[in-house]
Formats: structure tokens, sequence, C-alpha cells
């Protein structure tokens, strides 16, 4: 018999995504697959450069897309932009809480003023903007709640306290969300990557006093033998916010290349 090969196309068709930290990296990679997929997006962003030139990109190509420059750290702007896509796309069926930074430092190293940024963009963006999301998603029976979390959301980090920490926050906030709103058919997950080929992994090595060549070698050695491509994260994303995983939530989805499979 042959195999079928045919590929599924338009798993989002009909829906509206909006990305956090959709401008560059993971959120980039995810707005364009999901595009792809049939799906409306709004870009949210504090890049206002790059966040519009992707939804042009995204617009000449077919697709459909809006950017609003929004600090998700603050409820007036998350607010915003959750009301700009309801008017311009008339529904959000899929959130992905993507934004994030890091700052390499152990707890005697790290200054206030840095593990507080942490903690606002990594935690208090995905509260502020899930509470703004999930009433709308209830009232329109359901949708995908997706966060970026971290490999070192489940294990520890070597000088990456606020990071660290800030991670684990956002794997048990998805099972609790999970908990809180299965019953009005939101599910709720988060991808937790390994170390990504983004700006921000490359910022690391700059914050560590590391030649970048050698610090992403340091970041490849995992069974897979590389670090990971935006493009990949994405693809568990486009999973997650999917009909294939429907009956999936509260999970924790690890995807790093085998990165943690030592770990215990």
């Amino acid at each position: 018999m042959k195999a079928n090969s045919q590929v599924v196309r338009n798993q989002l068709h009909g829906k509206t995504a909006l990305i956090t930290g959709g401008a560059g990296g993971i959120g980039r990679a995810t707005a364009l697959l999901f595009a792809r997929e049939g799906a409306a997006v709004a870009l949210v962003d504090v890049n206002q450069e790059a966040g519009e030139e992707l939804a042009r990109e995204i617009s000449t190509t077919g697709g459909r897309a809006i950017f609003e420059r929004a600090n998700v750290t603050r409820s007036s702007d998350c607010r915003r932009a959750v009301e700009r896509t309801l008017r311009e796309f008339g529904g959000l069926h899929i959130l992905f809480n993507n934004a994030g930074i890091i700052r390499r430092s152990s707890a005697v190293e790290i200054n206030e003023q840095d593990w507080d940024a942490v903690m606002a963009v990594n935690v208090k963006s995905v509260f502020l903007m899930s509470r703004e999301v999930i009433p709308v998603m209830a009232a329109a029976d359901g949708g995908s709640i997706i966060n970026t979390a971290s490999g070192w959301g489940l294990a520890g980090g070597p000088r990456a306290v606020a990071y660290c920490a800030s991670k684990g926050a956002v794997v048990l906030m998805t099972k609790a969300m999970a908990i809180d709103h299965g019953r009005q058919k939101i599910r709720v997950n988060c991808i937790c990557p390994g170390d990504t080929d983004t700006a921000m992994l490359r910022s690391e090595a700059r914050q560590l006093g590391e030649a970048e060549d050698r610090f992403l070698f340091g970041s490849a050695q995992r069974p897979l033998g590389r670090v990971g491509k935006p493009e990949e994260i994405a693809q568990a994303a486009l999973y997650l916010a999917s009909n294939a995983a429907s009956f999936v939530t509260g999970a924790a989805l690890v995807v790093d290349g085998g990165g943690l499979a030592g770990s215990g």
C-alpha cells in the first residue's frame, strides 16, 4: 500500500492568534507559520520597526496580520492589544504568551532592577495578557493559550537564577490555568524549548563575556548535537494551537534536542 504523503494544511483556518514577542525569534517564526496555516495574526512587541515589517510581509503574501506596539508588562497595553485584535479580526482563538528576556546572573550578582524586569516580562505578562483573553475565549466557547517556558523551568541552570525562577513559574501557572479554565473549553499548555538560535541566545554570550561561537558550541552539546531553530519551536506551538491537541491541556512540552533527557 502506498503511504499517504498528503500534508495537512490550513490547520488554523478561521482562527485568530495573538503572539507576544511576535517581531523576532520564536515569535516571528510562529507568526509566519500560523499565517501559512490560515490564521489571522496579531503581532505584539516593543520593536515597532520589526513588527510592522513582519506584518507587511505576511499581508503581501496573502495572509492577514496587524502589529500593535505594546509593553506587555502594562495592563493598559495588554488591554489595548486585545481590543484592537477583536476590532480588526472579530475574535481571538489562540494566545501565544511568548515575550521573554534573560539576565545571566547568580542570586548574589543580579541587581533588583534586572530581577524585577525578568519577572515582569516573563511572568507578569502571561498573567496580564491571559486575564484579558480568557473572558473572550470563554464567551466564544473556548480557545488555546500557549506559554513559552523553558527547559530551565524544569531543571536549573548556571548563572540564570531569575530566568529559571520565572520559567518555573510559567510552568506552574500553565498547569493552574489549565485546571481553572478547562470547563470553559480553554486549553492551556506551555513549550519548554532548549537553546534555540535567536538573538536572545546570542545575547547570553555577551552577558557572560564569552565568544559567541564558543558559547553556541557549548549550547549544542546535547543528544541531537545542535541548537534548535525557531521554526522547530513554532511547529510545537502549531500543534498545541491546533485541533491535533484537542485533548492536551496542562502540559509542558519539552522541545530541546534531548538536553533534559538525562536530568532524571
